[in-house]
C-alpha cells in the first residue's frame, strides 16, 4: 500500500511538493534563493533539432512560471543505440539553441542508453526571494490570462497518425518553441498575485492545481479560451491522445463544464501541453496593462476569465 510523501520540515525549503508548484524553492540566505526544475520526454516531432528547441523550451518554462530567468542548464539524454550520431548533435543543438536564447549556459548533463530517445534540462535559477512568483497565492477579484493557445496535443496526436500534414501542425510547432521569458518578462511590471504554466496536466489539470492552492475557484469563460486552428475538428472526429482522457478521468468530480461547452472544447480543456503558455492572475486593475505589455512583446494573450471565492468545484468553466 502506498504511503503518504513525509511533510518536510525543513524551513529552508520555501516551495515543495506540498502545492503541486512548477519548482522548488531553498533558502540560501534571506536575500538569495535557489529554484530548481527538471523536465524530459520523448520527441513530439520528427525532426531532431525542433525536438531539441522545444523540449528545452518545456523544461525552462516552469523557472518563468517562477518569475525569474535561469542561469544554469544541465541536459538529461536517453540514447538509443540506433539514433544516427547527426540526431543526436541536432537535438542537442536545438536546446543549447534555446538556453543561449534564454541567457542561461548548459553546464554538463548526463546520458544513458534506452530505447527511445528522451530529451530535457535539469535547471537552475538563484534570484531574490522578494521576486518569486508562485502558483498558490491567486486572490479573489483577480483575473486570469493565458498566454499560448491550447490543443497542441491533439495536433501531435494527428500528426504522428499522419492525419495532418506539417504545414497544419507549424503554428502549434512554433508556439512550442517559443520561450515563456518574453510573456514573464512582459509581467514584471505588474502585480503578479499567482502564477503557472501549461504542460501535461492540461489547462483544467494546472489551473485547478492553482485555484486549489489559493483556496479559490476560478470562473473561466468558455468562448475566450484560445485554441490552435484545427484542434477542434480532430477532437470531433475523435483525435484525442491517451492523456486528455486520463486528465478527464481524474478531473471529472472537481470541475463543473456548463452546458455550452462543446466536446471538442471540452476534451481541448484537458488535451495534455508540451510546452504550453503561462496562466497569470493578477489583480482586476492590473489586468489591461499586463495585456498590453504582453501584446508589445508580441505574446498571443487572452483574458480567459476571474477568481472567485472558494465553492464545490475549483473550476467552473461557463
Amino acid at each position: 500500500m502506498l504511503k503518504a510523501l513525509p511533510k518536510n520540515i525543513n524551513p529552508s525549503l520555501l516551495v515543495g511538493y506540498d502545492t503541486s508548484d512548477d519548482a522548488c524553492v531553498y533558502k540560501l540566505r534571506d536575500d538569495l534563493v535557489l529554484i530548481q526544475t527538471v523536465d524530459f520526454f520523448p520527441p513530439i516531432v520528427d525532426d531532431p533539432f525542433e525536438y531539441g528547441q522545444i523540449a528545452a523550451a518545456n523544461s525552462l518554462s516552469d523557472i518563468y512560471a517562477m518569475g525569474a530567468s535561469p542561469n544554469i542548464a544541465l541536459n538529461i539524454f536517453c540514447v538509443p543505440s540506433c539514433l544516427p550520431p547527426g540526431d543526436v548533435a541536432a537535438i542537442l543543438a536545438g536546446g543549447a539553441e534555446k538556453v543561449c536564447e534564454a541567457g542561461a549556459i548548459i553546464a554538463g548533463g548526463h546520458s544513458v542508453e534506452d530505447n527511445e530517445p528522451k530529451y530535457g534540462l535539469c535547471v537552475s535559477a538563484a534570484v531574490d526571494p522578494k521576486n518569486i512568483w508562485s502558483n498558490a497565492s491567486a486572490k479573489e477579484g483577480d483575473v486570469l490570462i493565458l498566454t499560448k493557445p491550447l490543443g497542441n496535443g491533439i495536433l501531435a496526436t494527428a500528426a504522428k497518425r499522419d492525419l495532418i500534414s506539417y504545414d497544419e501542425f507549424r503554428e502549434a510547432v512554433k508556439s512550442m518553441a517559443t520561450l515563456n521569458k518574453y510573456a514573464r518578462d512582459a509581467a514584471l511590471d505588474v502585480r503578479v498575485n499567482a502564477c503557472t504554466d501549461i504542460t501535461g496536466f492540461g489547462f483544467l489539470g494546472h489551473a485547478g492545481e492553482m485555484a486549489v492552492a489559493s483556496e479559490c475557484s476560478f470562473i473561466i469563460e468558455g468562448k475566450e479560451i484560445p485554441v490552435f486552428e484545427g484542434a477542434l475538428k480532430l477532437a470531433e472526429e475523435g483525435i484525442i491522445p491517451g492523456g486528455a482522457l486520463r486528465n478527464e478521468e481524474y478531473l471529472k468530480e472537481k470541475v463543473f463544464l456548463g452546458e455550452n461547452i462543446s466536446s471538442p472544447l471540452k476534451a481541448v480543456l484537458f488535451d495534455p501541453q508540451t510546452s504550453g503558455g503561462l496562466l497569470f492572475s493578477v489583480p482586476a486593475e492590473d489586468g489591461d496593462k499586463l495585456m498590453q505589455s504582453l501584446k508589445t512583446a508580441g505574446v498571443c494573450a487572452h483574458l480567459i476569465g476571474k477568481v472567485s471565492k472558494r465553492d464545490k468545484f475549483f473550476i467552473r468553466v461557463v
